[in-house]
């Protein structure tokens, strides 16, 4: 006979399964627990940037920095490409901490957000997109001793021309044992299963659609580099 379920299991989520790279082999992760970190930056001026480009479009401006929305596991996909409703979202390149099994591995993700919904609610408006996120891990520990050189790149096309989006170091946002602490100071919980977006960078040009989205992390001194790309397919609004 099957064990009934118990109130305890009906309160754990259930994770969403996926198959990574790393420099040790394959891994597969479940992820129970999605955080978005938003205005994460440790450059203030920076940070002012990104605050004021979103303000342009309506966005209102944060009561407190930083600041900690969750998300559903579902969101994340490695597909190559989203769909999305209406032609008024766009992604955000950001660096990712996930732990599993103790270990903290970093990987590339985007914050994909609907801007019109954005205007009225930053939660509501991160949880109606998908979240893309690569296929590569690096463990965090081979990082730490060069964190502040990684670079962070995003490159759009939009009107059938690939231009460069977004470009600036990781010294921008706050490093992840920060972020971490950040959290749990927030009185969230940072455990196995646990995937945290930690931030973006202002954008070139403005905040603006695409028809496809590349993501890069790049470390110079191992002259690697974290990527992936999707395409975005726009679904009509029907209101």
């Amino acid at each position: 006979m099957t064990a009934r379920p118990t109130d305890k299991d009906r309160n754990v989520p259930l994770p969403t399964h996926f198959s990574f790279e790393t420099p040790e082999g394959p891994l597969a992760v479940g992820i129970d627990t999605l955080v978005v970190a938003g205005w994460t930056g440790r450059d203030k001026a920076a940070m002012e940037a990104h605050i004021a480009e979103l303000e342009a479009i309506g966005v209102p401006r944060p009561a407190t920095t930083p600041c900690f929305y969750r998300g559903a596991t579902s969101l994340l996909t490695q597909a190559p490409k989203i769909q999305v409703v209406g032609a008024e979202s766009s992604g955000e390149v950001e660096f990712f901490v996930l732990q599993h099994v103790g270990v903290l591995w970093v990987g590339v993700g985007s914050d994909h957000t609907d801007r019109a919904l954005e205007t009225h609610s930053v939660s509501l408006s991160k949880q109606v997109c998908a979240k893309p996120i690569g296929r590569t891990l690096w463990p965090l520990a081979e990082l730490e001793d060069h964190w502040d050189a990684l670079v962070l790149r995003s490159f759009a096309t939009i009107d059938g021309t690939r231009v460069p989006y977004q470009g600036g170091p990781v010294t921008t946002m706050l490093a992840p044992a920060d972020l971490i602490a950040g959290y749990r100071a927030a009185g969230g919980t940072f455990e196995d299963g646990t995937l945290m977006f930690c931030g973006t960078l202002a954008v070139q040009g403005g905040v603006r659609p695409a028809t496809r989205f590349e993501i890069e992390v790049h470390d110079p001194k191992a002259a690697r580099t974290l990527s992936h790309a999707y395409d975005i397919e726009v679904l009509p609004d029907a209101g």
